[in-house]
């Protein structure tokens, strides 16, 4: 099934490491694989050796590729979607591993126990070669290496991870609105206690004077009646015109409402849970949204990225299921796009994440922690212009800015920002 169903475009890398980081539980359970390559056999100073390089220019790159490419079905030291790859290295030499990233149907030709064995436990699965250089594999193993000696401190320092960048606070009309009304209730309320105890005062002198007639005792010697108060002009008026700037309010804010969908969160046709695939298994947004790096749009992913774990794992789910489904019938998957902007605005995700280095979390929010993904911003035109108002630009190493940075120190001491760099020019968004 799983050969009918793999789409043409099936990443390698996931089956690789899933593969190789299969190496001891194949030895354990074969005797004669066991017998002819037991990693008992390898040395402590070998397994060092094999565990690519030192240089910390190589683990960064290996980073790099392993987030890429791996962490979509692999942790360093847990099993997702394929085991845990912390001593992949100790499992088979780097000249074996090697060979099998860059054609491992010809290892598997020759005969070797082990690539034969993963081969027939994996349901005769077959890896597409991967056209790395030996610098990257070692950088990769340089990597996984650094990360299993060094779990401990990687723990405690991802404990101590800042949270998504904060968000431009955006002012909206209401909030100045809501608080003149508030004000002027405020104001209302203490010229009404004041009015108040002058009465009181101005009645308790008066009856107490000598000398008033019978039709002023009786005016200072009325009984207090609400009813009366409420139907004169003045208590009506200012009722009014309270009530009307109630109103008026709630106009104003539904107007700038109108085409606002902060909170949308539609149901999806296939329910994906971003809190498990991005929280919990930690798997990059670049995996699955492939053109966030290079491209105007994030890319809604295929069938065919999700095939790439699903092949394996799930595959019973009603939910993955449908996976299948829309492949066996050649049809997409019809998602419901969350996050809407107006055709007369243009946005481009490779200018902001790539050159911009902004994470998701800054439009989308703690994504990683939503079972359905809903809209966190107002993606409002003054949303834009406050986080390019506020936003500083990275010019440190990029020899573009050096004269826009050296132009701009001779007329503020304050950080070069978007909005110098005309990130308020009408064309920038509309055009």
């Amino acid at each position: 099934m799983f050969a009918t169903l793999r789409p043409a475009s099936f990443q390698p890398l996931p089956i690789l490491i899933f593969f190789l980081l299969s190496l001891n539980s194949v030895q354990a359970q074969s005797d004669p694989i066991a017998a002819e390559a037991s990693s008992d056999t390898i040395t402590s100073e070998t397994a060092t050796s094999q565990g690519g390089s030192s240089d910390e220019a190589a683990i960064i790159e290996g980073e790099n590729l392993f987030k890429a490419n791996c962490r979509a079905c692999h942790a360093i030291d847990q099993k997702l979607v394929g085991p845990a790859l912390g001593g992949v290295y100790e499992r088979q030499d780097m000249d074996w591993i090697k060979a099998f990233v860059k054609n491992s149907q010809a290892v598997i030709a020759s005969g070797d126990n082990y690539a034969v064995a993963l081969f027939e436990e994996y349901n005769q699965t077959v890896m597409t070669s991967f056209n790395f250089s030996d610098t990257e594999i070692e950088s990769i193993i340089a990597y996984i290496k650094h990360e299993t000696e060094n779990a401990v401190s990687a723990d405690a320092s991802e404990a101590g991870v800042p949270g998504a960048p904060a968000q431009a606070a955006e002012q909206q009309p209401g909030t100045f609105l809501t608080a003149v009304v508030i004000g002027l209730v405020v104001v209302l309320v203490l010229i009404l206690v004041v009015l108040f105890l002058i009465i009181n005062l101005l009645t308790k002198f008066l009856q107490q004077r000598e000398g008033l007639d019978e039709a002023d005792r009786a005016i200072i010697d009325q009984k207090f009646a609400l009813s009366k108060i409420v139907k004169q002009p003045a208590f009506v008026g200012i009722v009014a015109f309270i009530f009307g700037i109630f109103v008026l309010k709630s106009v104003i804010d539904g107007l700038y409402q109108v085409g606002v969908q902060q909170g949308y969160a539609p149901k999806q046709p296939i329910a994906f849970s971003h809190k498990l695939h991005a929280g919990q298994f930690e798997i990059d947004c670049n995996y699955c949204h492939t053109g966030v790096r290079k491209s105007k749009s994030a890319n809604i992913p295929s069938a065919n990225i999700c095939m790439n774990c699903h092949g394996q794992i799930l595959t019973e789910s009603p939910e993955i299921q449908k996976i299948y489904a829309a492949i066996e019938n050649n049809r997409p998957i019809e998602w419901v796009r969350v996050h809407n902007l107006p055709d007369l605005a243009y946005f481009n995700h490779a200018q902001h994440v790539a050159v911009g280095d902004q994470e998701c979390q800054t439009c989308h929010g703690e994504i990683q922690e939503m079972e359905v993904v809903e809209q966190f911003a107002p993606l409002t035109m003054g949303w834009c212009i406050n986080c390019h108002k506020e936003t500083n630009v990275n010019t440190k190493g990029n020899a573009y800015y050096d004269n826009l940075v050296e132009l701009h120190t001779q007329h503020s001491n304050q950080p070069l920002k978007v909005e110098d760099i005309g990130g308020l020019e009408c064309a920038k968004c509309h055009y």
